[in-house]
This record gives structure tokens, C-alpha cells and sequence, in this order.
């Protein structure tokens, strides 16, 4: 079979994929029970057997290829002034149809599981503005008893002493706590790694991310070590099966708080507190600044020091990147897009209706 033949029935299977995903995304109980707590497990723990052990990002490697090669196909169509129109357009169509199964396949069917709300047994509702100043008064008191039980002071920002490397090979250790409450976060063979493009992730504006292809987990090297424990439990959350961004923030606030390190413990609480303060602000902004009053003076440094951190790299091209990433959760039937990061908070104040804080 010659290779234009080929990459037509590539491309013929491309369309093949995605009237069959447009299909199962209706029956979230089948994927939960056949991919997400079957299938992908061995999956997801054969490709971290494989490439977790390696120091550098074999993920990040992939794409460097895949843009490298799209610049010399580009480069080579304006210097030969030649573009062979057919054979290009299957030829695309064929490697995004092996990349759309490799996707799908080695993680993406767990955007159509079942809502995290019903594995974890608690109710899924809307809330009020009384319901998150409640909830987020109580917030406090956690993360101000935290914050003291580090500094001791509590108008001195937390300073970890641990490595970022030491960070991530502790990590695994909050899942298994986790996982002692909850055994479907069981986590082996872990695959963190820091992103080859940490740079360029900052002036995205994005923490990190998993690699669905290779199962590895990228965290930007560049972020605040404070903020660092709860950026690599959300990724872990993603290599669990969790691909809903708001999910895959609580799931890691959850292993943040639950692990035997206060570090993680702070960065766990501030993450969430951080998520109702915002909200708050959008909703009262009078509400905010009593509510903010009562926030120990170190935290309030520390999210000084987190914000001042981001501005510095904020630039033009950072809407774009996050328009795009938008555009990637709703084709993946994350309808809230980009603001799903947000609706962790409707997940922090239903789980504590029924546990305790």
C-alpha cells in the first residue's frame, strides 16, 4: 500500500473517530466503568513505567518535533512555491488522526466520565453568596492555623526549605494518604517532570500541564515554591484519570491537605482560598475587603508575592494562548471552558457539607 493511500484511509478514519467520540461522550457510565477505572489504569501506568524514569520530558521533546516539522514543511512550500494541495491535506489529515486516537486512547475519554460528585458520594448543587462567605470564613481559620503552625508568626511568609525536586518526589506520598480515604486515587509509578518550556508556559500564563500522549506529568520549573506542592498535585490528579481542570483542583487540594507535610497542607488551603476570595470579589467586592481583613498578614504577602510574580510576565500574547485553551475544553465538552478552573469552588463547599473542615 503506497503512503498517499494510506494516509487517505487516515484520514477517512479521522472522521470515523470523531462521530464515534460525538457518540460515547452521551454514555459517561460506560466510560467510567470500561476506560477510566479499567483500561486506562494499565495504560496510564505502562506509559509512566516507560517514561517516567527518564529526567527530561520525552512529552515536551514530541512537540518540539512536531513544531519543528511543521515550520520545515512551511519553509519548504514558500521556497519551492510549490504545495501540492490533495496530498497535503490527507497527509495532514492522517497525523492528526493518529494523534486524535493517541489522545483519546491514552487519556482524553476521561473528559466524558462520570462527574467526580458522584464517585465521591456528595451532593452536586449551586450555591449562594452566604454559602461561600461561610465557607470561606472557615477557609481562613484552616489556613491562618497552618500558616502559624510553620512561621509561627503570622505576619512572615511560609519559606520552605525543601527543593522543588524534593517537592516532587514527595508528592506521590500525598496521593497514598489520599488513597487511604479514597482508593481510586491510588497512584503509582509517579512521572513529574519539570517542562522544557517553562518559559514560555510562564508567559502563557499557565503552572503546568499533562502530556496525554506520554502520561508525563509537566510542571513550570519557574513558579513559586509555595504555590509548587498543589501545581504538581493537580497534574497527578490529570495522570489519575482526572481531566476536568475544576476536578483535577480539587482532587489535588485534596491530596494537598491530606499528605503528612505541612507545606503541602499550606499549599493545598491557600490554592482553594484563593478560588473563594476571588469569587468573592466578583460577587462583593465590599464583602472581600472585611473578609480580607481577617487573613493572616503573611498569607496576604504570600498571594502579593504570587500575583507580582505572574504580572511580571504578563504580555499581549497570554489571552490568545488561554483563548485557544478554551476553545481545546469546550471541543472536549468542557462547556465552561477555561473559567472550569473556577467551579472548584462549588466542589469545596458541597464536599463540606457533610465533612468536616
Amino acid at each position: 500500500m503506497n503512503k498517499q493511500k494510506t494516509y487517505k484511509i487516515l484520514t477517512i478514519v479521522l472522521v470515523m473517530q470523531w462521530a464515534f467520540i460525538q457518540i460515547i461522550a452521551k454514555f459517561p457510565t460506560v466510560i467510567e466503568q470500561f476506560y477510566s477505572n479499567g483500561l486506562y489504569i494499565y495504560v496510564s501506568k505502562s506509559l509512566r513505567l516507560i517514561f517516567g524514569w527518564l529526567p527530561i520530558s520525552i512529552g515536551d521533546i514530541l512537540y518540539l518535533f512536531i513544531g519543528l516539522t511543521i515550520l520545515k514543511g512551511i519553509y519548504i512550500a514558500i521556497k519551492t512555491k510549490k504545495i501540492h494541495f490533495k496530498a497535503t491535506f490527507f497527509k495532514i489529515g492522517a497525523t492528526i488522526s493518529i494523534l486524535f486516537f493517541l489522545f483519546h486512547f491514552n487519556w482524553g475519554f476521561n473528559y466524558f466520565r462520570e462527574p467526580l460528585s458522584k464517585s465521591l458520594n456528595f451532593e452536586k448543587t449551586t450555591y449562594n453568596t452566604n454559602d461561600l462567605v461561610d465557607f470561606t470564613t472557615k477557609l481562613i481559620l484552616k489556613t491562618n492555623k497552618v500558616h502559624f503552625s510553620i512561621t509561627s508568626n503570622d505576619t512572615v511568609v511560609v519559606e520552605n526549605n525543601m527543593t522543588k525536586k524534593q517537592l516532587r518526589e514527595l508528592s506521590p506520598s500525598a496521593y497514598k494518604q489520599l488513597a487511604i480515604k479514597y482508593p481510586q486515587f491510588k497512584f503509582e509509578t509517579a512521572s513529574i517532570k519539570h517542562s522544557l518550556f517553562s518559559i514560555p508556559l510562564t508567559y502563557m500564563g499557565f503552572a503546568g500541564y499533562l502530556n496525554p500522549i506520554t502520561n508525563e506529568a509537566q510542571v513550570n520549573a519557574l513558579i513559586p515554591k509555595n504555590n509548587y506542592p498543589a501545581t504538581v498535585c493537580h497534574e497527578i490528579a490529570h495522570q489519575v484519570g482526572i481531566a476536568s481542570e475544576s476536578e483535577a483542583n480539587f482532587v489535588g487540594y485534596l491530596a494537598s491537605i491530606n499528605s503528612k507535610d505541612a507545606h503541602f497542607n499550606y499549599a493545598g488551603y491557600l490554592t482553594a482560598l484563593r478560588y473563594c476570595l476571588y469569587e468573592i470579589y466578583k460577587t462583593d467586592p465590599n464583602q472581600f475587603e472585611i473578609i480580607k481583613s481577617t487573613i493572616n498578614t503573611g498569607i496576604l504577602k504570600d498571594m502579593r508575592n504570587n500575583q507580582e510574580f505572574w504580572d511580571s510576565y504578563q504580555n499581549w500574547s497570554e489571552k490568545y494562548f488561554k483563548s485557544f485553551y478554551d476553545l481545546f475544553l469546550k471541543a472536549n465538552k468542557q462547556k465552561s471552558g477555561i473559567r472550569e478552573y473556577n467551579k472548584m469552588v462549588a466542589l469545596l463547599i458541597n464536599y463540606y457539607k457533610t465533612e468536616k473542615l
